[in-house]
């Protein structure tokens, strides 16, 4: 007999400083950095949820929250007659004037949320991914298993495994080990197991194991460093193999897609994923919406077609969310958020511009981050100089300009 949703509850872990990702997280936790345009990265995770029927989930939040929690009040009112809700839970500090120690700290403090609503199953999962996941089969894999603990897995490279929670695991599944960020072994050869940062727990489970982590003097008060291995040594925690859930709709190339866009390049790739004429992550299907807050705005506009003077407002291989003017400018392979003007004669090229970006005649932009409200001058260039960007921005390893908010740019 399948698990049923409605015995589940979500706990989002969503208080992420996202310090890699500076300066996007300079003014917003690292759930609320926008991300395709229009949506949050935290939509991706909650979309998930409610479209595999789990409508009882609460928002763990702590670090600069205030636009995360804006965009949740906005966004992601359910049906409270029914019991259903998306619930901003802010670190109220429960217990004393700690902030959360850790993402099992996180769940200790907040045990009530768990006491109110008794559910059989809590899933614990981080908001700072990019990927679809039909929920019920993970918790259908986890009761047939008879599993007090599941965590979802991926391959990854030998050569990566410091980067992730490494899972050993026999050929039932059964977890026999957990390495969190372990040194890269000198044999590294193949792939590993690695976890995704998402867990269902029994409840009972859960509540016993945030108690005693909580005890300990020794703990870090994380699930991948403390709780997690801890739990593995006992037994009965199984690794559930993420490449074999599917969605209503989905392609081959989008199995096992999972993103974790921490750092600045991978943000920035893995918003390139999505530009393509057949992207490995597709946003464009209905029967798995990715959802989000809806911001009225009037749709997309270019205008001028003026090809003598080349003036002809275009965009190329790109996304261009709503309320954007392209007016006699040119846009290829780039994410236009909502409400971006780029004007005569600009290139845009290789990059994501936020909410508000004002681009001037003749300026050039090229593989740039640019966030929310920047106002580039007219015959402006970013990504053109190494020397000067850097001086200016944040480079990123692989060579990305990142503009902060509100920049003018001249």
């Amino acid at each position: 007999m399948p698990a049923r949703a409605t015995e589940a509850a979500a706990m989002i872990l969503a208080g992420g400083e996202g310090k890699r990702l500076h300066p996007l997280t300079r003014d917003r936790a690292k759930p609320a950095v926008p991300f395709a345009g229009r949506y949050r990265i935290i939509d991706f995770v909650l979309s998930n949820f409610v479209n595999s029927g789990i409508f009882k989930i609460s928002v763990l939040t702590q670090y600069k929250s205030g636009s995360l929690m804006q965009h949740l009040a906005r966004g992601w009112q359910l049906a409270p007659q029914m019991g259903h809700y998306v619930a901003p839970v802010p670190a109220t500090m429960n217990l004393g004037p700690q902030w959360f120690r850790g993402s099992a700290d996180a769940v200790f403090q907040n045990l009530d949320v768990i006491e109110n609503e008794q559910p059989t199953y809590v899933c614990v999962f981080s908001a700072d991914h990019i990927y679809k996941m039909d929920v019920r089969q993970m918790l259908d894999f986890h009761r047939d298993c008879g599993a007090e603990v599941t965590v979802a897995t991926i391959p990854v490279p030998a050569e990566e495994m410091s980067r992730y929670g490494i899972v050993d695991c026999d050929n039932r599944r059964c977890v026999t080990g957990f390495r969190e960020k372990p040194p890269l072994e000198a044999d590294a050869v193949g792939t590993r197991q690695a976890s995704m940062g998402l867990y269902v727990f029994n409840a009972d489970v859960l509540v016993r194991a945030v108690v005693e982590d909580a005890e300990r003097p020794d703990s870090t008060h994380d699930f991948g460093r403390d709780l997690i291995p801890r739990l593995a040594e006992r037994g009965r925690v199984h690794a559930y193999d993420f490449s074999t859930n599917t969605h209503p709709n989905m392609t081959e190339a989008e199995r096992g897609y999972w993103r974790d866009i921490g750092t600045l390049d991978a943000y920035y790739q893995g918003s390139m994923d999505l530009i393509s004429v057949s992207p490995v992550f597709n946003l464009y299907n209905p029967a798995w919406p990715i959802l989000s807050a809806y911001y009225p705005s009037p749709p997309a506009k270019f205008v001028f077609a003026d090809r003598e003077q080349n003036r002809i407002g275009s965009a190329t291989d790109s996304m261009v969310s709503e309320g954007c003017i392209v007016s006699g400018g040119h846009v290829d392979r780039s994410i236009l958020g909502p409400r971006v003007r780029v004007n005569s004669f600009a290139q845009v090229s290789d990059s994501i511009l936020f909410e508000g970006v004002e681009v001037g005649r003749h300026a050039c932009i090229r593989r740039a981050i640019v966030d929310k409200n920047v106002s580039v001058a007219a015959g402006a260039t970013i990504g053109y100089d190494p020397a000067e960007d850097r001086r200016r921005f944040v480079v990123s390893e692989e060579g990305v300009v990142v503009v902060p908010k509100g920049e003018r740019v001249g």
